[in-house]
């Protein structure tokens, strides 16, 4: 079993890595080849978990997965859930997601937002007691379901 941690500023070429490898499926099943995870850059994850909750998950010596968190006033604002692709659907994310909300203790409420498509994303925030909030529709393709996790 994976075991979860804080990520480290020498972690960010590794969870680069491991989030163009997860967003991968998600480019495909938008069509867009350009969606954030995919072009930020190792810089920019440095400087996330500079300044934020970055958690990753370890299997021995490689790192499997990875969450981000930032705590605005009360709430926590929950990003870049990412699992390698040969280890999804075993509990990294589960795992990830359940040590984000114990880090962020003082949060009292988790918000995300993931693609109306990414079914297999919708049911894990759901199993986590998030609740839909509203939807935002970006363009044909795309529409952003926002969710929410009271404490």
């Amino acid at each position: 079993m994976a075991v979860i941690e804080r990520a480290r500023a020498g972690d960010a070429g590794e969870i680069l890595t491991v989030q163009r490898a997860a967003y991968v499926s998600e480019a495909q099943l938008y069509g867009d080849p350009f969606i954030p995870p995919l072009v930020e850059s190792a810089e920019q994850i440095r400087q996330a978990v500079e300044a934020g909750t970055v958690l990753v998950a370890r299997d021995g010596g490689r790192l499997v997965g990875a969450v981000r968190g930032r705590l605005v006033e009360t709430t926590c604002l929950v990003g870049r859930l990412v699992v390698v692709p040969d280890l999804q659907g075993r509990g990294i994310g589960s795992a990830l997601l359940g040590a984000l909300h114990e880090e962020v203790a003082g949060a009292r409420a988790f918000d995300l937002f993931t693609g109306h498509l990414s079914e297999g994303n919708l049911r894990l925030y759901r199993r986590h007691g998030y609740r839909e909030t509203r939807r935002e529709r970006m363009d044909d393709h795309l529409t952003f379901v926002y969710m929410r996790r009271e404490v």
